[in-house]
């Protein structure tokens, strides 16, 4: 009966569509348990709220006045939002913010970085949870317990408190700084853009790459060639094409990103979207590299023929043939793709490429320059 007639705290995770909307309905199956478990048997009701609260805005007043705002017309206890947009504050990357006095928190998903994600998210979830509702446990008239984040914490060096101005509503703040969160940003950023959906994304640059391979496959002056080239050869052979076929996506898609203005912190900010660009790029373009790799073998080992073979290169047909021609050929259909994507519209690159916040971003970073 006691338990019965116990208040329910109802804690709304508002969400960006997408992954920030995945991870929410991730953590929400689970979070009011923990949530009980850890608060003295405090019951807790999670709901996931998906919409684009960021849109239009990366300024950390206006985000919070939305949140606050949804709080208050949906009479929610405690409201925390979660973005894939890397937000920033006094020069420092934010990683989440909290009000005690209005029972909600701003979380930037990027800042958790890229390993073991979802754990993160979940930890970073339950503290800020339990840090608000401590809060909302205190007697009335007694002032903000403001309640330092723990685990989540000292598990996310060198995340650290961050410095908050007047008339902010924010009370408490980490951030993070240095090479180091760069890095972690940088990797969250990576993981948000999902890199590798850019495989099947680009099915004419594929389908361009695997007709080069296929041709090339069966091309004896490239039999020699292969036979002829040293194994430094081959390997700038590979970087070159992975370099050229990353170069070209970006430049022929235009997913170099511009600084608005001439701010350090635009500058900065500008830094971190071109290098999350080049990573992403980079990592499904690898991937793409490694697929072929492995198709061009399939194909040699049912294609070639050992005494044909061996006529025009004077070389037995054995397991490291097989090895540097699907690598060679690898490198030559890589190039090939990097043409095929050409193919390909800017659309459907940047759809590949980028997370759907990350596009919409970038549409209006465009409008804007437009």
């Amino acid at each position: 009966m006691r338990e019965s007639s116990q208040r329910v705290t109802v804690v709304a995770l508002l969400a960006d569509p997408d992954a920030p909307t995945e991870i929410a309905q991730r953590v929400a199956r689970v979070l009011p348990a923990r949530l009980a478990d850890k608060s003295g048997g405090r019951r807790f009701e999670v709901k996931v709220v998906s919409e684009p609260f960021t849109a239009g805005t990366e300024d950390l007043s206006t985000l919070t006045r939305r949140i606050m705002d949804r709080r208050r017309a949906e009479r929610w206890d405690i409201v925390v939002a979660l973005t894939d947009l890397p937000l920033h504050s006094h020069g420092h990357k934010l990683v989440v913010d909290l009000s005690h006095e209005h029972g909600l928190a701003l979380l930037s998903l990027p800042s958790l970085g890229g390993l073991r994600f979802r754990r993160k998210a979940l930890r970073a979830v339950e503290e800020t949870v339990l840090s608000l509702a401590s809060q909302q446990a205190t007697a009335a008239g007694e002032p903000a317990q403001r309640q330092p984040l723990g685990r989540f914490v000292s598990r996310l060096a060198p995340v650290h408190r961050g410095p908050i101005g007047e008339g902010e509503t924010a009370d408490l703040r980490y951030v993070v700084s240095g090479p180091g969160g760069c890095l972690q940003v940088l990797g969250g950023m990576v993981r948000a853009n999902q890199p590798w959906r850019l495989v099947p994304g680009l099915s004419k640059a594929l389908a361009a790459a695997l007709a080069t391979g296929a041709i090339a496959t069966v091309n004896s002056t490239l039999w020699s060639l292969s036979e002829a080239l040293s194994t430094v050869r081959l390997v700038i052979a590979m970087v070159g094409s992975i370099v050229l076929m990353i170069g070209w996506l970006i430049v022929d898609a235009h997913l170099w990103h511009r600084a608005t203005d001439d701010s350090a912190e635009e500058r900065k900010r500008t830094t971190l979207y071109n290098a999350s660009t080049v990573v992403t790029v980079g990592i499904g373009v690898v991937v793409c590299y490694a697929g072929l790799l492995v198709i061009s073998m399939v194909w040699a080992l049912f294609i070639l023929n050992e005494q044909v073979f061996a006529s025009m290169t004077r070389t037995p047909l054995q397991a490291t043939e097989y090895w540097t021609l699907s690598w060679f050929v690898a490198s030559i259909a890589t190039v090939g793709g990097a043409l095929g994507s050409g193919l390909e519209s800017d659309k459907a690159i940047r759809a590949a490429a980028f997370s759907k916040r990350e596009q919409e971003r970038r549409r209006m970073a465009d409008d804007h320059d437009d």
